[in-house]
């Protein structure tokens, strides 16, 4: 390839790469980060029934990558109350033996929030559900597969309450 060429296809590629940052610039694209939360929650503490849960220790987690600080003695910080914390499963089908075959999982959530004595958010219930399916002949790597559900469950369901504390 003759230098004219090369210079030729890198100014291609360049111009190239410029049309497609204009185009995510101008189109709003941007990427996702973490929501600012109102002034109340500057300060703010957790009250959970579980407070070792994999949802707690991730609402923690986004609560201070945010910035806010979680003290327990500050006047006027805003409680967030989690007033259920469970995980449930049920079985979907079974075998022509009577061995389950396909399992939902399910975790759930209540949170109130108050800041200051106002209530800030009523207690609102939020539930979210996965279905995975199970062999008998694999049980560590489906009870692995169990576990991996419910952080990811539990991550999808801080990530949801943490929008949901942006719009307060």
């Amino acid at each position: 390839m003759t230098r004219a060429r090369r210079k030729l296809a890198l100014v291609a590629v360049a111009g190239a790469w410029l049309i497609v940052s204009a185009a995510l610039s101008g189109c709003g694209f941007h990427l996702e980060g973490s929501d600012k939360l109102p002034r109340s929650f500057a300060s703010a503490r957790v009250d959970a029934v579980d407070a070792q849960s994999d949802f707690c220790h991730g609402l923690r987690a986004a609560l201070l990558a945010t910035g806010a600080r979680l003290d327990e003695d500050v006047p006027g910080a805003a409680t967030i109350r989690i007033l259920e914390d469970s995980t449930s499963e049920r079985v979907l089908s079974v075998s022509g033996f009577n061995i389950p075959t396909a399992f939902e999982l399910s975790y759930r959530v209540r949170v109130a929030v108050e800041s200051q004595g106002k209530e800030l958010m009523a207690s609102e219930e939020h539930v979210l559900t996965r279905e995975y399916s199970f062999d008998q002949r694999t049980l560590l790597a489906k009870e692995r597969e169990r576990e991996v559900l419910t952080q990811a469950l539990a991550d999808d369901l801080v990530a949801l309450l943490m929008r949901r504390f942006a719009a307060l």
